[in-house]
């Protein structure tokens, strides 16, 4: 994490294990010692972090004990195994001055360029309006962690990151009561982060079914509380897992749900064969042109050559209105 401020500061912690004294037990300590000489002899102070604990802290904690070390006015976050553009923090700190109660991201060029295709396309096409109403699709905070930049009296506000340890999705978790205390969501439409994939990377530690629960659980309390009834756009497995996530007064709610498969459309109904009611609920299926707003849509973009949002922009309905993206 960088710290912009009136002096330049790097500070950084770092996981290690053991009892006396942390174990370098892949050489970081040596690397980032090799580092901060390198920044102090050009007048940058580098202060250094972690812990003697034998268990992990996780990601969150690591992120928290850097902000603790730092004093600066704004936080920039980058992630050890990312680059930043020579002028990220110089624009970020213009469109967060303006946006104190934001977090600022930025666009992303992908490394290696074939990774994430889809995912990376997701991240630097967002309009500004979609940044907040797509924050419950699959793909996590719609702009990613290590693009963030921050007030340190914004961050200390929304509190700081959740320590659980491995498994725990904390930029999600601290992007969602962002959120809840009505922070605002801006892209500096620049690209400013390589952004590197790899098979090691700590968000592949968390599990798809504690984001999805996580997911449901937002969804439930910005949007479905306030809806009388609403449709569930996809029949399929996905549509289906939504509707039994789903609490048992917002399962009530769904009045149908929508497709363009004749197989599931002609079948009528879906079961609810789980339901300890008598008779189990049975929710139609419908075309979706024969289906009422408002949708919570499960199909996945950028997956059917264009049809599914050809099949969208025909109904002519208003996203973060008349429908929101769980996909």
């Amino acid at each position: 994490m960088k710290q912009s401020g009136d002096n330049s500061v790097v500070s950084t912690s770092v996981e290690k294990a053991g009892n006396e004294r942390p174990a370098d037990v892949d050489g970081s300590d040596g690397v980032v010692q090799q580092w901060k000489s390198r920044f102090e002899e050009r007048g940058i102070r580098v202060i250094m972090g972690g812990h003697k604990s034998p268990r992990p802290h996780g990601v969150g904690y690591a992120k928290n004990q850097a902000i603790r070390q730092s004093s600066g006015c704004y936080l920039c976050f980058l992630d050890s195994d990312d680059i930043m553009m020579p002028q990220r923090i110089r624009l970020q700190y213009e469109a967060a001055h303006h946006r104190p109660r934001s977090i600022i991201g930025s666009q992303v060029r992908r490394e290696p360029a074939e990774a994430t295709e889809r995912y990376t396309r997701w991240i630097n096409g967002l309009t500004p309006e979609q940044l907040l109403t797509q924050v419950f699709t699959s793909h996590g905070p719609t702009v990613i962690m290590p693009t963030w930049f921050c007030s340190r009296e914004w961050y200390c506000y929304v509190g700081q990151f959740v320590e659980d340890g491995q498994g725990t999705p904390e930029d999600l978790l601290f992007f969602y009561e962002h959120l809840r205390k009505d922070g605002g969501v801006h892209r500096v439409d620049e690209c400013l982060l390589q952004y590197r994939y790899h098979e090691h990377a700590a968000t592949h530690s968390v599990s798809e079914e504690t984001i999805w629960n996580n997911r449901v659980k937002f969804l439930e309390e910005r949007v479905l509380q306030h809806w009388p009834s609403f449709t569930i756009w996809n029949a399929g497995k996905q549509g289906r897992k939504l509707y039994r996530s789903l609490s048992s007064g917002n399962r009530q709610k769904v009045v149908a749900f929508c497709d363009v498969d004749n197989a599931k459309i002609s079948k009528g109904f879906y079961t609810y064969e789980e339901s300890e009611k008598r008779p189990k609920p049975r929710i139609p299926v419908l075309h979706f042109r024969d289906a009422k707003p408002p949708f919570i849509i499960c199909v996945k973009l950028d997956l059917t050559g264009g049809g599914f949002e050809d099949n969208l922009r025909s109904l002519n309905l208003k996203e973060g209105v008349d429908y929101y993206h769980f996909s």
